[in-house]
């Protein structure tokens, strides 16, 4: 096939398989947008998810359909390590002057930007976090010392400016288990202010399947705040449309076994999808048919692109324990497992290897979905690590 035609190529125009068969979320996304932008209440929105669902894709479109009704959307990617405090005053920054551009301040502009000052010089953030030393901190607002109520001081600063522009403000945070327990905490707590003055600023949130406990454990009232929607594989149905509708946009078809041993391959996996989808069409002689030879052919190139990139750089940063603890899960075969089974085949006890365990869990690669459980957080992650490591 034509490569410059490939539709399963990232921005080729047509709707990616990450969005196929999640027209509900976007649905009742748009829906709090416009609630929320008449006054009314309505609740954020957390996606949660092994990796490759499409879950920073939904925030993309989410971001999409804000900007749709006029809202600023700003949006923010977690890391070990990361600061929220920081990160906050930086999108504050930019959706206030957004919301106000121009080079004559509005009272309620000033305002908006005085408590942001003061939530930068209580917090000592640089000064590319905030705004310009020029600006006045709004003492007594935003600068009490309690990360919760000064978060709610500036949220709901930004809030008000925005109702009074008639707009909104959307806040995207991608992979938030990675937001320390105290700074989640602060988090919901400045949304519940929001929520309360019914203002115009929602967060909609992404991560790992563990994000709706951590969520739950920092604030008991959490479930009050957020719509939760976990985020999986695409049904047989779904993952057929994935493949086979972007293709017919260039006229050319899939052949049902072909279909069928693509998903069978990917178990239905968007981003996997996408990636058979793409390298299939590069190989496939056509010209206006993909059959199940073409993809048995593009199997391993995709595989390998996989192995050398979405896999291989999630364990790039493990130490040699780390590795060997990975390898003892997946040579139990699919998850989760009991972390005593893992630390028998380490022949170890459970307490000697809890340590690279709770290491996986905080880089990412591995979670709890139970207690005395793990997991990994990458969909076929222990078919690599069999076919690489061991």
């Amino acid at each position: 096939m034509d490569p410059v035609r490939n539709p399963y190529n990232p921005g080729a125009g047509v709707r990616p398989p990450a969005l196929v068969g999640r027209d509900e979320e976007l649905r009742s996304f748009d829906v709090a947008v416009q609630r929320l932008g008449r006054g009314r209440h309505d609740r954020s929105i957390l996606l949660s998810g092994l990796r490759g669902v499409g879950k920073t894709v939904l925030l993309q479109e989410f971001g999409r359909i804000a900007h749709g009704h006029q809202w600023v959307h700003q949006h923010v990617e977690a890391t070990e390590g990361f600061e929220l405090t920081e990160a906050m005053a930086l999108l504050a920054r930019n959706a206030i002057l957004r919301l106000s551009p121009g080079k004559r301040i509005a009272e309620n502009t000033r305002r908006a930007l005085g408590a942001l000052r003061a939530f930068q010089v209580r917090w000592e953030l640089p000064e590319g976090a905030g705004v310009v030393a020029e600006i006045d901190p709004l003492f007594g607002w935003a600068d009490s010392g309690r990360l919760d109520n000064d978060l709610g001081d500036l949220f709901a600063e930004l809030g008000q400016l925005a109702r009074d522009h008639q707009r909104g403000v959307l806040f995207t945070i991608d992979e938030m288990q990675y937001l320390a327990r105290d700074r989640l905490g602060a988090l919901i707590t400045a949304l519940h202010r929001v929520s309360q003055l019914q203002l115009p600023l929602v967060v909609a949130g992404a991560g790992l399947p563990s994000l709706l406990a951590l969520v739950g454990d920092a604030r008991s009232y959490a479930e009050r705040l957020f719509a939760f929607r976990t985020i999986n594989s695409l049904n047989h149905e779904e993952a057929i449309a994935a493949l086979a509708v972007p293709s017919e946009q260039e006229e050319v078809e899939w052949q049902t076994a072909a279909l069928n041993a693509a998903i069978e391959a990917t178990k239905g996996y968007p981003y996997f999808l996408q990636e058979i989808g793409k390298h299939t069409w590069e190989l496939a002689p056509g010209p206006d048919q993909i059959t199940a030879d073409d993809v048995e052919i593009a199997l391993p190139v995709a595989t390998e692109g996989l192995d050398s990139g979405f896999f291989r750089v999630r364990v790039d940063r493990t130490t040699a324990a780390e590795r060997d603890y990975l390898k003892a899960m997946a040579s139990l075969g699919p998850g989760p497992h009991s972390t005593g089974d893992i630390a028998s085949v380490l022949d170890k006890t459970t307490p000697q290897v809890n340590q690279f365990r709770d290491a996986l869990i905080k880089r990412g690669l591995c979670y709890s979905p139970r207690h005395g459980h793990i997991d990994f957080t990458v969909p076929m992650f222990g078919d690599f690590i069999m076919r690489r490591l061991h």
